[in-house]
């Protein structure tokens, strides 16, 4: 192709229906190229930090979260589903002494047009040993441990990116232009009040109580940008009641009294790329009693977790007081990232689809 050539347009759609043909062009070569390079130095980065990488079942029993709806299927004549997050066999893994794991897994998400329903997701778990006398006075240690290890993975995949993929990139940026991603060695943490302060000088009116819709995000990813010359950030301790009401089954929306006292507030942050969320995260709970009562709350089956919950039993919670508190505790942090999202935002794509090979989505099971 000639530089300055006019492209052929040709639908989405059809794209799609012949996915066989459609990666020829320079700029998909280079979109999945730069998907693998993403992947392996995920891998080589956690590996350098002390992790280890695990496998877990793609079909479990009953299901993994429940604020998804999930895939069901008969298993030889047993009732399953398709794992929605390799989040229960993480937590499994680390109670057996692993300390630090991670897995590079499907991932089944929501059942809406603007996602897809399988993708590839970047699981990371890892523990700590915490001398203190309750949960409320360590929960914000782990997170702020999970945030430095998050901050520091994502800047050096974008450097890595814009140092060894530069071929990649401008290949495309000649079919979908797009402005190099702003960020900072140090990333910007933003407290939940902060932005929503940021959204209502700027004129929009938020319920400090609630969260940010989509439109309510871009804005505030905007604002960043505008006052600080970057598009990616942390925005830490969400709203306790939408966090609670989207977090399902593991994470607390216990207060955290390092930095807050306020009920109203969740241990638990979000890391945006160019206004779009790429992680949203908790503290785990990892109270057997605990997961019980938040399991029935979620309408899962506390039998499907019997397993998962034992192991907190006989492992990090053998004392089975209904106490947040011992005299050595482990507390857990882990964070997720699907890794078609990070390439789609990364080079400011249109549609999650064009960085997936062979997509799955309410209205597409072929080719």
């Amino acid at each position: 192709m000639q530089a300055g050539q006019q492209l052929a347009h040709v639908n989405q759609n059809t794209r799609l229906n012949f996915r066989y043909l459609d990666p020829c062009t320079p700029a998909n070569q280079g979109m999945f190229s730069i998907k693998c390079h993403i992947k392996n130095k995920v891998s080589q980065f956690l590996l350098s930090e002390g992790f280890r990488e695990i496998k877990t079942p793609e079909i479990i029993a009953g299901s993994s979260e429940g604020g998804l709806a999930a895939f069901k299927l008969d298993y030889k004549g047993k009732p399953a589903c398709l794992a929605q997050s390799p989040q229960l066999h993480k937590q499994m893994a680390v109670s057996g002494d692993f300390w630090r794991v991670f897995g590079i897994a499907l991932f089944t998400g929501q059942r809406t047009l603007i996602h897809i329903d399988i993708c590839v997701n970047l699981q990371v778990l890892m523990l700590k040993w915490i001398l203190r006398s309750t949960i409320r006075s360590y929960n914000m240690s782990i997170l702020m441990q999970v945030m430095d290890l998050v901050d520091r993975l994502f800047v050096a995949i974008f450097d890595y990116l814009n140092e060894k993929c530069s071929k990649e990139l401008e290949d495309i940026r000649r079919q979908h232009p797009f402005e190099n991603l702003k960020y900072l060695p140090k990333t910007l943490r933003l407290t939940f009040e902060e932005g929503v302060q940021m959204l209502k000088e700027a004129g929009v009116e938020i319920d400090p109580l609630g969260d940010l819709n989509t439109e309510s995000e871009r804005k505030l990813g905007q604002l960043v940008l505008e006052k600080y010359a970057f598009a990616f950030y942390f925005r830490i301790t969400l709203s306790s009641t939408y966090f609670t009401a989207i977090l399902w089954l593991f994470g607390h929306s216990i207060p955290c009294h390092v930095t807050y006292d306020d009920p109203n507030y969740s241990n638990s942050f979000d890391v945006f790329i160019r206004g779009e969320e790429i992680i949203l995260e908790a503290q785990r709970i990892h109270v057997p009693w605990y997961l019980e009562e938040r399991a029935l709350e979620c309408g899962i089956d506390v039998e499907t977790l019997s397993t998962y919950i034992e192991s907190f039993r006989c492992t990090l919670y053998s004392q089975g007081s209904k106490v947040f508190s011992t005299a050595h505790h482990l507390t857990y942090g882990g964070f997720g990232a699907d890794l078609e999202r990070l390439v789609m935002l990364f080079c400011a794509l249109d549609n999650i689809r064009n960085a997936s090979l062979f997509q799955r989505d309410p209205r597409r099971l072929e080719p």
